[in-house]
């Protein structure tokens, strides 16, 4: 079976990945050429665990190309998957532009069957949009080439993308015809001989499906953040509280958890996309609007909490360590990450930013320049410090040696965004502790 994926980024590379990895003669299809070039050397240009092993050992085989020609080898596949970016435009909505030019260039170059499936974040319609534009250039040439849509949205977590794809909790599959589920059915056949799931329905609902599962995510989160700010002023644990309802198995305890606020390539743009389609067909989704503003607001928390320990003191002058930049642990992705915010309000204040991050130092740099301080390690990152900053819970920074910590700063202060740290051990070393939701 042959099949394509057009665009190299995340979603597009693991997918293109590990479906060779099951068998499947893959191109994988990109306009930015140095970026092909660099996949033709073995060169991955996202950090992922595992997935330049699985690239490099597909290539070898035969199994993966890489190409910028997409109409070379359009009439060579089975199954064509758009999986481009989708950023948000000015107003939250999904920016469609690149699928849509995908779609305009498979109309003006099939001959033959074929599947298009949109693997990109998509919004409610997508399917249509592209179904009109293929149809619209087919026409344009006169004449009739068969082809389908169908959307596969994508349900991978960065860090652990490949066993996500590999061993998924469900496959969803939106389709409109008996052929592309069949030709989609074969596609997956060895994730049901592993008995995972594959739901197929019809294409709106797969596209919504994407958008409400991460909505769902976010809205737990930002749930959990605004009763831990209760809990704060209350006299409550958080974590306690998050026991207690966890244990419930109606709500279950994944995304419990209370810190400093989501980023990420998904999340974010997500739900301000799901907002936008609402408004868009005259509704309003209230609750996710108040995930978003509890969100951006918890970006800021610590920030808050720096201030109130320094009791109103400026803090122009300070050296501020921060452990952690990227969205989470396990990837360089910096996104909406809470560390972009924070070394901004930091920087305003007048704040000396020491950061250390394990991947996404590049990132950071890539991204803000010489701003702040890029530290050797964690350690180093801490000197004379005034305070220490912990936004993202890298496995590394889970067991510091508090009393070498205490030595390099100029003030024991500690605040925690991911309450990963023992309080009992930080007050045992006499240090001053913060934490989110205690």
């Amino acid at each position: 079976m042959n099949i394509a994926v057009v665009g190299t980024g995340y979603v597009g590379l693991v997918s293109g990945t590990c479906f060779a990895e099951t068998g499947v003669n893959v191109t994988c299809v990109d306009v930015d050429a140095a970026k092909i070039e660099r996949l033709m050397k073995g060169e991955i240009p996202i950090y992922e665990p595992g997935l330049d092993e699985m690239v490099r050992k597909n290539v070898a085989a035969g199994r993966l190309k890489f190409t910028t020609d997409l109409a070379a080898i359009l009439n060579d596949q089975d199954i064509v998957f758009s999986a481009v970016g989708t950023p948000p435009d000015e107003d939250g909505s999904a920016d469609l532009k690149y699928v849509l030019q995908v779609a305009k260039t498979i109309g003006e170059n099939i001959n033959k069957y074929i599947v298009v499936v949109t693997k990109s974040t998509v919004p409610v319609g997508t399917a249509i949009k592209v179904k009109n534009t293929i149809a619209a250039e087919l026409k344009k040439r006169g004449v009739d080439v068969p082809f389908d849509v169908a959307s596969n949205p994508e349900f991978l977590k960065e860090g652990n993308a490949i066993k996500d794809f590999m061993s998924p909790d469900r496959v969803v599959v939106g389709v409109e015809s008996e052929k592309a589920k069949k030709a989609l059915t074969r596609l997956y056949k060895p994730f049901l001989i592993n008995n995972f799931r594959v739901i197929f329905m019809d294409i709106p609902s797969a596209e919504m499906t994407k958008y409400a599962a991460n909505s769902m995510l976010a809205t737990r989160i930002s749930f959990m953040n605004d009763i831990a700010n209760l809990c704060e002023r209350v006299g409550a644990d958080v974590n306690m509280v998050r026991a207690g309802i966890g244990s419930d198995t109606r709500i279950g305890r994944k995304f419990l958890y209370a810190g400093c606020g989501y980023g990420g390539s998904c999340f974010p743009k997500d739900v301000k996309a799901l907002i936008k389609t609402a408004d868009q067909n005259g509704y309003s989704m209230e609750v996710l609007k108040a995930v978003e503003r509890v969100n951006e607001k918890q970006k800021g928390a610590l920030f808050e909490k720096l201030q109130r320990a320094f009791s109103g003191e400026s803090l122009k002058g300070k050296t501020i360590a921060m452990w952690g930049l990227s969205f989470k642990p396990e990837t360089d992705d910096m996104r909406e990450s809470t560390a972009l915010v924070m070394i901004q309000k930091l920087l305003d204040a007048g704040c000396i930013v020491r950061v250390y991050d394990p991947i996404a130092m590049n990132e950071c740099k890539r991204r803000i320049g010489e701003q702040v301080v890029y530290c050797r390690d964690m350690y180093d990152a801490v000197l004379d410090a005034d305070a220490l900053l912990l936004l993202t819970e890298w496995k590394e920074f889970r067991l510091p040696t508090w009393g070498v910590i205490k030595k390099a700063m100029r003030r024991p202060l500690v605040i925690d965004g991911r309450n990963i740290f023992d309080i009992e051990e930080l007050e045992e070393n006499q240090f001053e502790y913060h934490c989110i939701g205690k």
